[in-house]
């Protein structure tokens, strides 16, 4: 059952998508609060969004916006670190972000999904020992949905062809993330806040 912590965050992610998904990372209105992402997380005001990928600042600035502290939350601008930081967590049974390999835990509203994007896939192994590596993370917003291809949740994530999107993420019968060959998953982050 999510936290409302957990709750609040994808309320949170989902009004980023309402007010940005029609708009690219040119448009004045989104390129603003991009940068404010980026400041409000601590990063400072030199950002510029259309030359530096900003997916992990918008996971960041939401996470920051739900009411974490970087105490509880290494808000950073590469997935790569914050997910380090939660398989930290889980491995040592503290804090209130813990990362576990995608096939070990059904996503829950508020969890984030990481996977890869680069050319050389990285595993969750790899995940636990380095902070930097090609990657993305999205935050699930509706879990508990079935179509004619059978199970899915949704997630939001930024730096999605230049905007705020949503993805249907397909899961397997026992409500895990169902593997893909592409672009493959690497782990799920659990929201306990």
């Amino acid at each position: 059952m999510p936290t409302p912590f957990a709750v609040n965050l994808a309320e949170i992610a989902t009004t980023q998508f309402d007010k940005f998904h029609l708009q690219h990372e040119h448009d004045p209105e989104l390129y603003k609060a991009i940068k404010k992402w980026h400041k409000d997380i601590g990063f400072g005001d030199g950002f510029d969004p259309i030359k530096t990928p900003w997916s992990a600042v918008f996971i960041s600035w939401c996470v920051f916006a739900a009411g974490a502290n970087s105490g509880e939350f290494k808000f950073s601008t590469a997935h790569s670190v914050f997910v380090r930081q939660a398989i930290k967590n889980a491995d040592a049974v503290v804090g209130v972000f813990r990362a576990f390999p995608i096939d070990k835990v059904a996503p829950q509203v508020g969890d984030i999904i990481q996977f890869n994007r680069g050319k050389k896939p990285v595993d969750f192994e790899f995940a636990r020992t380095h902070s930097s590596y090609p990657s993305h993370s999205a935050i699930v917003v509706k879990t508990g949905l079935v179509d004619d291809q059978g199970p899915f949740l949704v997630t939001i994530g930024g730096n999605e062809g230049d905007s705020v999107r949503m993805t249907k993420v397909r899961l397997t019968a026992s409500g895990r993330v169902r593997q893909r060959t592409l672009s493959p998953y690497i782990c799920v982050v659990q929201t306990l806040k």
